[in-house]
Order: C-alpha cells, then sequence, then structure tokens
C-alpha cells in the first residue's frame, strides 16, 4: 500500500484526556458528568456567568466542543442538533445577492440547502473541483462562500483542499467550508490546509455507534465564531446534554476506531477490485484512483468508505443487497457494524436521478461503509452476495 502522511503523535491522547481534568469535577469522577440542567443560579442580575440558560451554552456540550476543537487543533468548535443544522448554520450567515460556489457531487442535502437559499437571493453554482481552473472560473466578485468535502460522497472524490483554499483566499471575504465527515480529524485536519470551517456530522464516524444524531463546525477565526455563536444560540438548533456525552465518549475510541475501519476498508477495496462480479472499485488507496496520489499528500489515511459498481445493473445490485447475511442494509454511515446502499436511491428529490447519472452516481452503485467486524466475515459475506448477484434467476 503507498503511504500516506504520518500521522503525529498525541492524537489518541488528546481524544482521551483534554476537557476531562478530574481535578476540575467536585467529585473528581473519572467519566465526565451529564448536565441537564435549563437554568442556572446567576451571582448578580446584571453580570451573567459562562453558562446561565441551557439555549446559550451547557457545560458538557462545552466539554465536547473543546475537545472536538483540540483534535483539529482549531481554536473554537460550535455543536449543533444534526449535520443539516450545521450546514443551514453555516449558510445563514450569507447575506441577500451572495454566491456560493458548491463542489460537484457533494452529500445531497447540501445543494437542497443551498437551493432553498435562492428565495432570499442568495445565487448558487457546482462545478467539477478536481479540476482547480473550474474553481478559478467559478468564483464571481460576489462569491462569499466555497464548499467542498474532503472525500465526496458517495463517489470518492478528492479536492486539493489546500489549492482550492488559496484560490478562494486570493478573493477578499471568501470563506472555504471543508465537510470533513468521511475522514475526521484522525486521517484529516483541513484547518492545516487553510480551511475557515470545518464541518462534521457526528452522526457518523466521531459518534460512531449509529445512536445519535448531530453536527459540529471546528474554526480558527473568533470573528467568524462570534457570527456562528450567535446563529447557535439565536436559531436554537442545539444539540441535547446526553447527545453531547455520547459524542464526547465517542471520541475516546475514534482513533482506534479509525485505524481498524481504514485497515479492513483497504484489504476489502483489493478484494473488490479482483472479484468478477464489479465493474470498478472507488477507494484513494488504490493506485487506481483518479487523484490517489492527491489523497497521500494531504491525508493520514481513508476511513471504512469504499463504493463500488456491481455488475449487471440494478437488477443485480439489488439481489446483491437482498443477499448479505452480515452486511446491513441501510442508508448511513461511519458505525461499528458495516452497512451497504444505493445512493442514487438516497439522494433528495427522484428529479435528481438522471443529473446523478451523469455524475456516475448510477443505480448499480453501491456505497459500502465497512465497520469494526472481523474483516475476513466481511469478504465472505460480500463474496456470497455477489456470486448470487450474477445468477441467472435474478428478476425485476
Amino acid at each position: 500500500m503507498s503511504e500516506f502522511k504520518k500521522q503525529v503523535e498525541g492524537f489518541a491522547t488528546k481524544a482521551i484526556h483534554v476537557e476531562q481534568e478530574t481535578a476540575s469535577w467536585s467529585d473528581k469522577q473519572i467519566v465526565q458528568p451529564i448536565v441537564t440542567t435549563a437554568i442556572f443560579r446567576q451571582e448578580e442580575p446584571d453580570r451573567r456567568l459562562p453558562h446561565y440558560y441551557g439555549r446559550y451554552g451547557n457545560p458538557t456540550r462545552s466539554l465536547l466542543e473543546k475537545s472536538l476543537a483540540s483534535l483539529d487543533n482549531g481554536n473554537y468548535c460550535l455543536s449543533f442538533s444534526s449535520g443539516q443544522a450545521t450546514a443551514s448554520s453555516v449558510t445563514s450567515i450569507l447575506e441577500s445577492g451572495d454566491h456560493v460556489l458548491c463542489a460537484e457531487g457533494v452529500y445531497s442535502g447540501t445543494p437542497e440547502i443551498l437551493k432553498n437559499l435562492k428565495g432570499k437571493g442568495i445565487q448558487f453554482d457546482s462545478v467539477d473541483f478536481t479540476d482547480l481552473n473550474n474553481v478559478r472560473h467559478g468564483i464571481k466578485a460576489n462569491t462569499r462562500m466555497i464548499w467542498i468535502e474532503s472525500i465526496t460522497n458517495p463517489l470518492l472524490n478528492v479536492f486539493d483542499v489546500e489549492g482550492v483554499c488559496e484560490i478562494g483566499h486570493s478573493h477578499p471575504n471568501v470563506i472555504v467550508v471543508v465537510d470533513n465527515t468521511f475522514l475526521t480529524s484522525y486521517y484529516q485536519r483541513p484547518l492545516e490546509l487553510g480551511a475557515d470551517i470545518v464541518l462534521y456530522s457526528l452522526s457518523k464516524y466521531l459518534g460512531g455507534h449509529s445512536d445519535l444524531i448531530m453536527g459540529a463546525v471546528v474554526l480558527n477565526d473568533g470573528e467568524l465564531y462570534s457570527r456562528l455563536k450567535y446563529v447557535q444560540q439565536t436559531h436554537g438548533a442545539i444539540p441535547s446534554p446526553f447527545d453531547c456525552y455520547q459524542a464526547h465518549r465517542s471520541l475516546k475510541t475514534l482513533a482506534v476506531r479509525m485505524k481498524q475501519h481504514g485497515q479492513s476498508a483497504y484489504k476489502i477495496a483489493q478484494f473488490l477490485s479482483t472479484h468478477p462480479a464489479i465493474e470498478k472499485v472507488l477507494h484513494p488507496a488504490l493506485p487506481s484512483h483518479p487523484q490517489h496520489h492527491l489523497a497521500l499528500k494531504q491525508s493520514y489515511g481513508h476511513s471504512g468508505m469504499i463504493s463500488f459498481y456491481v455488475k449487471g445493473g440494478y437488477k443485480n445490485t439489488r439481489k446483491f443487497l437482498h443477499s448479505m447475511r452480515v452486511i446491513i442494509l441501510c442508508g448511513s454511515l461511519g458505525g461499528v457494524e458495516s452497512v451497504a446502499s444505493i445512493p442514487a436511491f438516497l439522494s433528495a428529490g427522484d428529479d435528481n436521478l438522471n443529473h446523478l447519472e451523469k455524475l456516475g452516481i448510477t443505480s448499480n452503485l453501491v456505497r459500502f461503509s465497512v465497520g469494526l467486524e472481523d474483516c475476513n466475515d466481511l469478504i465472505r459475506d460480500l463474496d456470497q452476495a455477489l456470486n448470487l448477484s450474477q445468477t441467472a434467476d435474478c428478476e425485476e
């Protein structure tokens, strides 16, 4: 396997110990407390303490946000009630007349948010960011935000994050947002590559156990943080204290989980690339990936995400998915269990199918999130299901 960037030491230590100083808690407990109160006693009527009302701040939420910021080597973090609420909150700082340049092929929910902004006088365009010339030519005088993903969902395209940031920042007042959900701060830290805002769906790898819905942003700029903090407080799309506790708990195992996700996914990608029932495998660590060398240059590795095309079209792909015994047919990703889906049917709006097909998101494209099961069990399950997918009795 070709080498990604060398991971720095200390990530796992930070994930376990940052904001876990037991001396700061009254009973010196090892596990952080879950503070569920909505209101806080104030010492003076004209002076607010750091926490004074649950919508504005919560101790359990603050611990999570500080920990998330540290893992991205960022100064600030804000958490929200979902990944979509996070994206909506980020775009809410735009004003009428602004323009957003969005990468083509990103998670389908993002263009839906941007389309809805047209009624507020905000324009948006999507272009192929694998060619930086498209980025240069796509920026307008009123462009205020560039939106990309570190690895696109579901085609696993890789963009030159540093190159996009350099182009964006050569224009005044452009904010570059990088959705880093697929890689997490373990495998890429976009702030180090010049990004202004790093966005996460914590429902996926950072939460990692398929039991919470949540999102967050990490950033360095204090003025931008203040604008987004105002949005968090006034719009009120905040996570519950218990969800914050669950997310913080999950960070303690993030390094070991991501390492295992990555190792298993690479081994499975190699297996799939030689299987007779597979047309094509998409995985950045494979030399066949079109942005293979770029991925090695800017990332510390790759997560458990693989996409692949099954021979025989939708009929055979459907048979494959129904033949899985260990792997679950499911529309999410990033959990301890392995799940697979056809992303073309998960995308918002059935009228997008023709557009998606032009991008390569066809009805025989499978998005596979490799979990933490025994890797050989997953390979055996894939093998038997793929073999059944090609049998003559496949029916519509």
